[in-house]
């Protein structure tokens, strides 16, 4: 990957010494050099304004630059920016606690706070086992994960997303095995679900799995029914449940959270990415009383031993704050509920197009799946284009904009998918 030569200084030197996500370096096409950020555009380096239709990775929720969380920000940094979460805390921290625990269902009411959601997965896994740990089972260290699921791409969580379908199937031989298992949607997959869980139970610390959507599994949908039976099926054999909402949590299924659609509790939740309305880096793993309870003793062993050194960072914690003042004071479910209908309508034509084979849509999201994807980075070029900052992956086509897009812009990236696929 070489910089063109038109490109900033910057970018020129700097090429070089990066090595960039998700991308084999040797023949993805260069980055694009972003400048600037407002609502929901992104301005490069060369002028251009594309429309961003994935919100900075489903975490831009209110749109970049709101102002609110500018200010707070601005204010966090003058005043704290930043101090060590061991043996001290601080407001902006327990407010957002507290929040959090208002606003999430049942009895989950303790908050442990990281910076990433893979992190704050591998936090979650370590609460389920070292839960059963701390009660004598020293058997039961296995958790139970889904087909098509994904957790993240640290180690721990490498191996309870899908290992055949999954990005880490390379890594299968270095990753601990735990069981996983088809998503119990219909009357055979539920009864063999409950036929794994009755062989397994004795073995499983807990249940993961993400509620409603498997989001880098492919965007694929459940119904709210699936979270029901697993709730259940966890409570018949003493089994945690975690739920992973770092993609679906603040609003993006249509509700503040989704698993408030199949009327359940976990027992551990995870959150991140709109966490802090894509500002900075905050991710929260959240327990219910019992298990919290469980690490209480007088034995420092059954203390939960982690610790991130930004674990908190104030101008994070500011940041979530001011997000969440945003769903208090301005009509975000709502809009998501617009978005829907605009997403339903303006996408349904992408249906008739020769190698899709569906078209769907939930809250905030809008799939358009396809047979075959062959090669996702000359379709993002071709999206860019035109004008449209999207990132197809797998076999999918998808969109999860900021709530606060406009009209004009939302209808002009699903008229940019159907334009670019019927090409």
């Amino acid at each position: 990957m070489s910089a063109p030569a038109s490109m900033p200084d910057w970018y020129q030197q700097g090429l070089p010494h990066i090595w960039l996500p998700y991308s084999q370096m040797q023949t993805a096409s260069p980055p694009l050099a972003a400048r600037s950020t407002q609502g929901s555009h992104i301005t490069l380096t060369d002028g251009r304004v594309l429309v961003d239709g994935v919100a900075a990775w489903w975490t831009a929720c209110h749109g970049y630059n709101h102002p609110h969380i500018r200010q707070a920000v601005t204010e966090q940094l003058g005043t704290m920016p930043h101090v060590m979460f061991g043996g001290m805390v601080h407001e902006p921290a327990l407010r957002l606690a507290s929040r959090l625990c208002a606003l999430l269902p049942g009895d989950l009411e303790r908050v442990f706070f990281t910076d990433s959601g893979s992190v704050a997965v591998e936090v979650a896994m370590k609460m389920a086992i070292q839960y059963r740990l701390n009660r004598g089972e020293r058997q039961r260290t296995r958790l139970l994960a889904f087909r098509g699921g994904y957790h993240g791409d640290t180690l721990a969580t490498m191996a309870i997303c899908d290992p055949e379908e999954g990005m880490h199937h390379l890594y299968g031989p270095a990753l601990t095995e735990h069981i996983i298992a088809p998503l119990p949607v219909d009357a055979p997959s539920t009864q063999a679900f409950m036929a794994l869980l009755a062989r397994h139970a004795h073995e499983l610390a807990g249940i993961i799995m993400e509620p409603l959507v498997q989001g880098a599994g492919g965007m694929l949908f459940h119904a709210p029914e699936v979270l029901r039976t697993v709730r259940q099926a966890a409570d018949r054999y003493d089994v945690l449940l975690i739920l992973d909402e770092i993609f679906t949590g603040f609003g993006r299924t249509g509700t503040l959270f989704a698993c408030e659609q199949a009327g359940i509790t976990p027992d551990i939740i995870t959150l991140s990415k709109a966490l802090t309305g894509g500002t900075m880096a905050l991710a929260a793993t959240v327990a219910r009383r019992h298990v919290f309870e469980a690490f209480l003793s007088d034995n420092p062993e059954h203390a939960l031993m982690h610790g991130p050194t930004f674990m908190a960072n104030p101008l994070a914690c500011a940041c979530a704050n001011a997000a969440l003042d945003l769903f208090e004071t301005e009509p975000r479910l709502e809009q998501v509920a617009t978005i829907n209908a605009i997403m339903t309508e303006a996408l349904e034509p992408c249906r008739t197009l020769p190698g899709v084979r569906d078209v769907r849509t939930l809250g905030a999201i809008g799939v358009v799946e396809l047979e075959t994807l062959g090669n996702p980075d000359k379709l993002r070029q071709k999206l860019i284009a035109h004008g449209a900052w999207i990132r197809p992956f797998r076999n999918i086509v998808y969109l999860t904009p900021a709530f606060t897009i406009t009209e004009a812009d939302l209808r002009f990236l699903c008229r940019t998918i159907h334009t670019v696929l019927a090409e």
